[in-house]
């Protein structure tokens, strides 16, 4: 699975999160405002480009930037270490988003996180292994991580639902420091607003054979970049330091885009941090 941001992409909204202008960030990083545009379309650079000038000044970082240019990829996760969880993906258009689903492996008990564009997958998924889908958790309240839930539930019409979504019924907002036992499987949350207000990670734990946790945290963070600070830039890094950053490393990342990834993977290689 490709990364969701190229090297251009996070260039753009590292400079974007801090306010500077194209022309700006050309001059520090010693080529044209045509060349820096190319670069953050692309991805790709047929100019020598001062990146540390340019992280500098977005208040990323240069280095690992530079890296991601020159094609760096994060190490391969072998998700068989996780046996009832699935990722799934699902596209409309020209953009793919992810769920996830896990499940016990001796109560049957599954949740959902997020539903993507087509239920179809899951559905398939709950059928193969015999599932009982007990829980649905909405990471952020955008379109495309809501978009089948009419359809799970006209499926599974007594499924629970769980969110930080403003105005939902009181039974369906997430309460912090309370947990969701599935079967032996313990799932928190923690709040990760900035990309959205109503940002949430679900942290699951207790897995068999001692495996790490797994944080789903929609577009709280991605591998090697982050989502669009959309309600505050500086607000959304900060709760990736406080929420994620502080899971232990080996804890695997799901997010909403792009490929799973670790916590010590993204604290050694993402430019925002």
């Amino acid at each position: 699975m490709n990364l969701e941001d190229h090297a251009g992409d996070v260039c753009r909204k590292g400079r974007l999160s801090a306010n500077v202008s194209l022309e700006a960030a050309a001059q520090a990083g010693a080529v044209s405002a045509a060349e820096l545009n190319a670069f953050e379309e692309s991805g790709a650079t047929g100019a020598k480009i001062d990146f540390s000038a340019v992280g500098r000044l977005s208040g990323i970082d240069g280095a690992k930037l530079e890296r991601l240019a020159k094609g760096w990829t994060p190490p391969q996760i072998d998700l068989g270490r996780w046996h009832e969880l699935r990722q799934v993906t699902t596209a409309d258009d020209d953009m793919t988003t992810n769920c996830y689903l896990v499940w016990d492996e001796a109560t049957r008990e599954a949740a959902l996180f997020d539903t993507g564009f087509d239920a179809a997958p899951v559905f398939a998924l709950i059928e193969q292994h015999g599932l009982d889908l007990k829980h649905l958790f909405f990471t952020h309240s955008h379109h495309d991580h809501m978009a089948a839930m009419g359809d799970v539930r006209q499926r599974f019409p007594k499924v629970k639902l769980h969110s930080d979504i403003q105005g939902v019924p009181v039974d369906q907002r997430n309460r912090r420091n309370d947990f969701i036992m599935l079967g032996s499987l313990r799932i928190t949350n923690r709040e990760t607003p900035g990309h959205s207000e109503d940002g949430v990670t679900y942290v699951v734990g207790n897995w068999p054979d001692d495996s790490p946790h797994a944080a789903i945290v929609g577009d709280a963070i991605f591998c090697g970049s982050i989502g669009r600070g959309n309600q505050s830039w500086d607000l959304a890094r900060q709760k990736v330091r406080e929420q994620i950053f502080s899971l232990p490393v080996e804890t695997l990342v799901c997010p909403g885009h792009g490929p799973v990834t670790t916590v010590a993977t993204e604290k050694e290689n993402n430019p925002f941090f």
